[in-house]
């Protein structure tokens, strides 16, 4: 049968095409689907998962989770072995409290100190029975930080003995590189390399601020975590080191009572930014402990999104974000499940929303996309920095990271902060993604938190690879809403403890706008005509990629 269409038929058909047509148009504009967030939210969240601490079947639950999605957009699987997960065993220990005992020699014959009142210690990842011994030797900060013209290890003799170090660092270090430098990893590293066999650390004014040691007493049966290399050795330890304590400010000033200067003395240098040198205590100390060790595994997720240019593709663009959190809470409370729905199954799902997105393009980026969920975060970054040394993609071929950790969706933000932009070009690169849905890049509001060394992303950093830590912005959309107070109201019920849940207000407008962002900041990232690279002379650049 034909059909004899009139002329105003005919421009109801033509006007309806054209519709269509910019209907098609519109719809190809990436659009975060918020539904899809809140789901994956949801069940990462949940009790079912136990709050998905690292080894546990909660966490193997939320891996599985992962990989399915990454599967069900065709993502390929870049774990071990064809699958999604790359499977990272682990050394887990934990002291016997009991078997702790601490002791020092002086003029006055031996004293015990007291604990947990007067001093701290850690379970022994590497030795079930730590024996320390040694003489006691004030080595200041116990930095070394020759771009800043400090070493505190100048015309000190600490071979075969026991540094004490004060904590943290001086005030008049830059913020990021002195949280590098005043790290307790590089700390052990430069008293390992002198030859000491003992570490002890004594808490500052400033120190009591930040970490109250009474508070430190809320982690004493916390274990100590290490992955463990191809030869079953536990990373990031010094063996040199035998032992490692923690001390009051009690048992600090009977450590300095018959030395060269007390401890008010030094405090009241550190009080002028003044970084007192080193001498001889006229003390010995003993240490004692006893570890027990477990093995645990625990994976990371891993999918590419492979690019579309022959040369580029090889080359990979990563983000990463850590779906472990802190398991049970140890409370008389009825509700022990720290569920982590903030941190970080935001970020999780925010992952996932933006791998979906990349999966239904078209026309994919120039260079590939790579997706990393990894684990032991809570426990040291130690997912992410398993991954950066045993990539499963060419070593040299990751070109920039993107890290989401903790994106507080409570408000809908109108900018992003991308810790660490200033350190590389990939501060350009985020401005424009972000311009893309109306947002600017604001600098970072809180400098002294360094939080561009405590995140995933810096295991990354670390192994030369510009990165940065991608999270909302304090600015509002709504002129009565206030998102520095939305971000530490968070940080003071919620962080941490069994309140971080689905039940929070959660602004699902924010999280598809966080989603779509970091989804622009990709694609830029990926199509862009050079890879990115960290800013002349800066000194993470210049210490980790050469």
């Amino acid at each position: 049968m034909k059909l004899h269409l009139g002329f105003g038929a005919i421009l109801t058909a033509v006007l309806l095409v054209a519709c269509q047509s910019e209907q098609v148009q519109q719809t190809s504009e990436v659009s975060a689907d918020a539904s899809r967030i809140k789901s994956h939210l949801r069940f990462l969240s949940d009790d079912l998962l136990e709050g998905r601490d690292t080894g546990a079947r909660g966490h193997e639950i939320a891996s599985l989770y992962i990989a399915a999605e990454f599967e069900k957009y065709a993502l390929t699987p870049a774990g071990d072995d064809g699958t999604y997960m790359q499977r990272v065993n682990f050394v887990q220990a934990n002291i016997d409290q009991s078997s702790i005992k601490l002791s020092l020699t002086g003029s006055q014959g031996d004293m015990l100190l007291s604990y947990p009142k007067q001093f701290l210690t850690s379970p022994n990842p590497v030795e079930e029975m730590t024996q320390m011994a040694g003489k006691l030797v004030f080595v200041g900060y116990g930095i070394v930080a020759p771009e800043l013209q400090h070493n505190d290890y100048q015309d000190m003799e600490v071979k075969g003995k026991v540094v004490v170090v004060l904590s943290g660092k001086p005030k008049s270090f830059p913020s990021e590189e002195g949280a590098h430098f005043g790290s307790s990893r590089e700390k052990l590293r430069h008293a390992s390399e002198n030859g000491a066999v003992g570490f002890i650390t004594i808490s500052t004014p400033t120190g009591e601020k930040v970490r109250p040691y009474q508070n430190l007493l809320n982690y004493l049966h916390t274990p100590s975590v290490r992955w463990l290399d191809k030869d079953g050795k536990p990373s990031g330890v010094f063996p040199q080191i035998k032992g490692s304590a923690y001390f009051s400010k009690e048992a600090a000033e009977i450590v300095f009572a018959d030395a060269p200067q007390n401890l008010e003395q030094i405090y009241a240098m550190l009080e002028k930014d003044e970084s007192p040198k080193g001498f001889d205590l006229p003390l010995e100390i003993k240490l004692e402990s006893t570890s027990t060790h477990k093995s645990i595994s625990s994976p990371n997720v891993v999918a590419i999104l492979e690019g579309s240019d022959p040369k580029l593709k090889n080359e990979y663009v990563v983000y990463s974000a850590h779906s472990d959190h802190i398991g049970f809470a140890k409370t008389v409370k009825k509700d022990k499940i720290n569920n982590g729905a903030m941190d970080n199954a935001t970020g999780t799902s925010v992952l996932l929303e933006t791998a979906r997105l990349f999966s239904q393009l078209e026309e994919r980026p120039k260079r590939s996309i790579l997706f990393v969920a990894v684990t032991g975060e809570e426990k040291g970054l130690l997912g992410s920095d398993y991954y950066a040394q045993n990539p499963t993609v060419p070593v040299g071929s990751m070109v920039a990271t993107v890290n989401l950790d903790m994106p507080i969706l409570l408000y809908e933000f109108a900018d992003v902060i991308a810790f660490g932009a200033d350190h590389s070009d990939m501060k350009s690169s985020v401005a424009k993604a972000a311009e893309k849905i109306g947002l600017e890049l604001s600098p970072d509001p809180m400098p002294e938190q360094a939080l561009f060394t405590r995140s995933d992303h810096y295991s990354f950093v670390k192994q030369g690879i510009p990165s940065v830590f991608l999270v909302p912005g304090f600015k509002s959309a709504d002129p009565e809403v206030d998102g520095s107070k939305q971000f530490s109201h968070f940080l003071k019920t919620n962080y941490h403890k069994p309140g971080d849940e689905f039940s929070q207000a959660f602004n699902w407008k924010a999280a598809t706008k966080f989603a779509e962002v970091n989804y622009h900041i990709g694609m830029t990232l990926a199509n862009q005509a050079q890879r990115s690279s960290w800013n002349e002379g800066d000194f993470f650049g210049d210490t980790f990629s050469k």
